[in-house]
């Protein structure tokens, strides 16, 4: 069957999914339940951000009050309260609260007043965002494992103090386990961890955050020892020679390409013992002429066997990816009926707004998916994969294409001005290459993101999305060479290494890649250069570059009209080879579409909140989420937000979700999407919500760290109900 959509010829190929075999029913929910406490990153083991809790309730949650508030902002040494943000969602065992504060240190408080038990400080700057923690028991040994930069830290959950049989004194080098025979070194390459690890007996299973670029360490999947730090297996999400995969890549692109990684989280079924996850792209992002083929493990749902590594099955969601689609948000185990069958399933949902709802046992798809022909016009030396998936139900929640009906139509001046950026570039297919002539595009920072989603015991879940439109120009490697020959030697450095995402003109974009143009006033110069080899947040660490190159960039931005003479590198790359490459092309331009205030440039909504019922693959609702007052006051309908943190859901009938840029928390109605409750934060809550119970009285908590080009904050704030009303 073909048909014509936009002048493309689509050749729909087949209703496929990955593999075949025998389903399982389930009859019962075999998760770990949350109850009392909130014991672990998602809630329990399945991620699925379900709590049983049901004092706080949709007759009652309209008398929500803020129980208490902590600041865990850290005291700098000149005396000044840390400005990072907070993306921790934290955990709650017995009574106790566990997070982090801005700078990482970590903290547990009393979980009924905030009151601070105890902190540790693990004496490393290296920082990264930490979006939550993990906590394991054994009898009495009761410890947290958590990263910060390079390190996995081990702490005893009672006293607070380092473990120090843990790995070398209490910590374990992330590096370890990605070195590749035969290639470069992988000790200077940029390896954290954003969303912490997931436990299976004694095995702490952890992905990692690497660079994008072809300076990307390996994203491979690695197990510790939880008691001694030991790495106990490894699988290779690029694979080696003799292991499946390998043909899908040059047979020595082992050697040198990066990224695969799982930088989203990942989930458990402790019954079966097997752990779920998906991947992201490899590197580069947006050039893949040094990898031509379907790259395996990249952008895959995994399941594998939790003691040993071994795979058990894959599903892939794009082949060859040059969009960036990493799958940026931890699965989901769930239970859905179909044909009267209970079947646990692993949901996955994407950048793009698809949702992949896959059989546990299997991989394969419980919703038909089509393979349909793309574009094939790449850049030259590129090799493009004739067709991509296209999953039928449940329909994508976020747009696709960047159509002439999309046109941001708040006011004449954002119109015209998105109009004639549409009509610049090209926007006509959901997998336009990248070009030197630009394209535009979805699917960068969002439909999903990486705060998650929610499912209920009906099966339906719950998703946030946003709608942001990117354009993407890239630049021949040997040209980008060319132009920066003329400039300083810290302008080059900067143009090459920062300016994708900073600009050219170091003014960034308000909230995903900060304004740089005044960095002086924001820190010192040793705290830009320690930035600059350690990295911070999104930002990747430059250790592959020399001591002098980072010596220039930092120069140059404290005083860009120095910089340092254009020289070549004095390090010897024969003496010290480091793994990775560089892409024949490279970003030129990359920047999220707004209007010339600084709204999306699209027609609203920005920003939903959709309940699905992943037994049919239909939607029970679908409603804006946030919205900018200025706006709603000059007469705009509500137009909802980008959102940065999910959703949980409770058996008291109710969606919790903050993350929108009017820096409110939100309580709606599971069944309708009403909204029944909503507070505003001292700061955006950037964060998931938890839920929890102490002494009979239930408790919603989150961490306002605000950022993301608003104020910043540093509160973790609990709410409950009124006595009198917690009935």
């Amino acid at each position: 069957m073909y048909k014509t959509i936009g002048g493309l010829l689509l050749a729909i190929i087949s209703i496929t999914s990955c593999h075949n075999g025998p389903s399982k029913e389930y009859s019962e929910n075999n998760f770990q339940e949350t109850g009392e406490n909130w014991p672990q990153y998602g809630g329990n083991t399945a991620g699925n951000r379900y709590s049983p809790l049901t004092q706080i309730n949709k007759g009652n949650v309209q008398h929500l009050q803020a129980a208490w508030s902590y600041d865990a902002r850290d005291i700098r040494s000149d005396g000044s309260k840390s400005h990072q943000a907070i993306q921790c969602q934290p955990v709650v065992v017995g009574g106790v609260l566990y997070g982090t504060t801005p700078e990482l240190r970590l903290f547990a408080l009393d979980a009924t007043s905030g009151t601070e038990i105890w902190k540790f400080d693990p004496q490393n700057d290296n920082l990264n965002v930490s979006r939550g923690i993990t906590y394991w028991e054994k009898g009495d040994d009761k410890r947290i494992l958590y990263t910060v930069g390079d390190r996995l830290y081990a702490v005893n959950a009672i006293t607070g103090l380092a473990i120090t049989s843990f790995g070398v004194n209490g910590s374990v080098d992330l590096h370890e386990g990605l070195s590749t025979p035969n290639a470069g070194s992988v000790g200077e390459l940029s390896v954290k961890a954003t969303s912490p690890g997931v436990l299976f007996e004694d095995f702490f299973i952890i992905g990692s955050s690497v660079s994008e670029s072809g300076t990307a360490a390996p994203g491979h999947i690695r197990a510790f020892n939880v008691v001694t730090g030991k790495l106990e297996w490894v699988f290779h999400t690029i694979p080696q020679p003799g292991e499946l995969g390998h043909e899908t890549w040059p047979k020595d692109a082992y050697k040198k390409i990066g990224g695969a990684n799982n930088w989203a989280g990942m989930v458990v079924d402790s019954e079966e013992g097997v752990v779920f996850f998906g991947t992201g792209s490899p590197a580069s992002d947006f050039y893949g002429g040094e990898r031509p083929g379907k790259n395996l493990f990249g952008n895959c749902i995994v399941a594998l066997h939790a003691k040993t590594g071994k795979l058990k099955w894959y599903y892939q969601t794009i082949y060859h990816d040059l969009w960036d689609r990493d799958l940026p948000i931890p699965p989901n185990l769930a239970y859905v009926t179909q044909n009267g069958q209970k079947l646990k399933v692993v949901v996955q949902a994407t950048k793009e707004g698809y949702v992949y709802v896959l059989n546990a046992e299997t991989g394969e798809s419980m919703f038909p998916v089509e393979e349909r022909s793309v574009p094939m016009e790449g850049l030259p030396g590129e090799q493009l994969w004739p067709v991509q998936r296209y999953p039928l139900k449940p329909a994508p929640f976020s747009r696709q294409v960047f159509t002439e009906e999309d046109i941001s139509d708040i006011s004449p001046t954002a119109y015209e001005y998105t109009k004639e950026t549409y009509e610049k570039y090209k926007a006509d297919h959901r997998f336009t290459p990248p070009s030197e002539e630009g394209t535009l595009m979805f699917g960068y920072s969002g439909g999903a993101e990486w705060g998650g989603n929610a499912v209920d015991q009906d099966g339906i879940l719950y998703q946030n999305s946003n709608d942001n439109p990117w354009v993407l120009r890239m630049i021949d490697q040997e040209a980008r060479n060319r132009e920066l020959s003329s400039l300083s030697r810290g302008n080059a450095l900067y143009a090459k290494q920062c300016a994708a995402c900073h600009g050219t003109d170091r003014a960034g974009n308000g909230s995903d890649f900060p304004d740089l143009r005044g960095i002086g006033q924001q820190m010192s110069s040793e705290q830009l250069r320690e930035i600059l080899r350690t990295g911070s947040g999104r930002m990747p660490s430059f250790g592959h570059l020399t001591g002098e190159e980072r010596e220039a960039i930092a120069s140059f931005l404290f005083n860009p009209r120095s910089g340092g003479r254009n020289k070549a590198a004095n390090k010897n790359e024969e003496d010290n080879p480091t793994f990775g490459y560089e892409p024949a092309y490279a970003i030129r331009e990359w920047r999220k579409l707004t209007d010339p205030d600084g709204y999306p440039g699209v027609k609203p909504p920005w920003g939903t909140l959709n309940a699905i019922d992943l037994n049919t693959g239909e939607y029970v609702w679908r409603k804006t989420l946030g919205e900018f007052p200025e706006l709603t006051k000059k007469g705009i309908p509500v137009t909802g937000t980008e959102s940065y943190g999910g959703p949980i859901v409770t058996a008291g009938g109710l969606v919790f979700i903050a993350g929108t840029r009017d820096e409110k928390i939100r309580a709606f109605d599971k069944d309708t999407g009403e909204v029944l409750w909503e507070y505003q934060l001292p700061a955006g809550g950037f964060a998931t919500p938890i839920t929890y119970e102490v002494e009979g009285r239930q408790y919603i908590a989150i961490a306002a760290g605000g950022g993301r080009g608003l104020k910043a904050g540093g509160n973790y704030i609990a709410f409950s109900l009124k006595d009198d009303t917690a009935k």
